[in-house]
């Protein structure tokens, strides 16, 4: 008997099992935070996980999508070269990028500024087209000579984009800063340390008093006590300014959507996508089942 190839026929199996059955928990979770998190209103929404339904709007983030040159709010794009060697061919990614501007939502009660920021993001404008310039928008003509000796080449782009006026629905983490409320010193403490961390030679510059090149305990807690006054004078200056809100990626593992789709129609994809992973755990099951016969 084989039994190496036993055991990678039965990896592969149950893999495809397992797969599908985190696939399908995974989508009907989500469905299921979906459909039981209510709508609310931004004037009088709880802080923590909400859901939100409103209109984009410009609050002075409109941006110019890269690949188009068309106005927008966010845009998110991709850039992929045609590659053929022999028989084969395909499609290779030499780009992509997103953008991380933050979003205005207006449901006529109030405003919320939303970091996209680790959303899944479905807009409802999606373009895709090819051309013969890496990128669309550089029409630079190429020597005739060269492309005959070096042969033409083929590219494919895709744009997606959110527009003021589209409506939007949103649900995460839901906050308000001012009007007498504010986040805790803590996370605002946690905030700060991770902004010193972008600039890390700044932060050593700051509080490696020995110069060894990084933090022992007693500079580590010298951080800490500075983020932690600058997260005490933020407070204040929050909960005394006007009441603005916010969302963001939840901290727990709940669904961080933005989507131009309604409620309804995201849960029955999500649905029919769990469904797909059900069919793809069954038929792991029994082809594992089937080998475990045939031994």
């Amino acid at each position: 008997m084989d039994w190496l190839g036993l055991t990678v026929t039965l990896c592969f199996t149950g893999g495809f099992c397992l797969a599908g059955g985190w696939w399908f928990i995974s989508r009907q979770r989500q469905a299921r935070f979906l459909l039981d998190t209510p709508t609310s209103k931004i004037r009088s929404a709880a802080q923590g996980y909400v859901e939100l339904y409103g209109t984009l709007t410009d609050n002075g983030t409109q941006q110019t999508a890269p690949l188009s040159g068309v106005d927008c709010l966010w845009w998110r794009y991709r850039i992929e070269e045609y590659q053929r060697h022999g028989n084969k061919h395909n499609w290779k990614l030499l780009e992509q990028q997103t953008s991380g501007s933050l979003l205005c939502l207006d449901d006529s009660t109030g405003r919320c500024l939303i970091d996209p920021q680790g959303a899944k993001v479905i807009p409802v404008f999606r373009k895709v087209w090819q051309g013969k310039q890496r990128h669309p928008r550089n029409h630079q003509p190429r020597h005739w000579l060269g492309a005959v000796l070096l042969g033409q080449k083929r590219y494919r782009y895709t744009e997606e984009r959110l527009h003021a006026g589209d409506l939007l629905y949103a649900i995460g983490h839901f906050y308000t800063r001012g009007g007498g409320q504010t986040e805790s010193v803590e996370r605002l403490q946690a905030a700060i340390i991770r902004d010193w961390k972008q600039n890390f030679p700044a932060l050593l510059a700051r509080f490696d008093r020995n110069g060894n090149g990084q933090f022992d305990d007693a500079e580590w807690q010298a951080v800490r006590k500075a983020a932690w006054h600058q997260a005490q004078i933020q407070q204040r200056q929050h909960s005394t300014a006007p009441a603005q809100h916010f969302m963001r990626k939840p901290d727990e593992n709940q669904p961080f959507i933005l989507s131009s789709h309604g409620e309804d129609e995201l849960a029955r994809k999500l649905r029919w996508q769990s469904l797909g992973g059900a069919l793809v755990c069954l038929g792991g099951a029994l082809a594992t089942a089937y080998v475990l016969n045939a031994i």
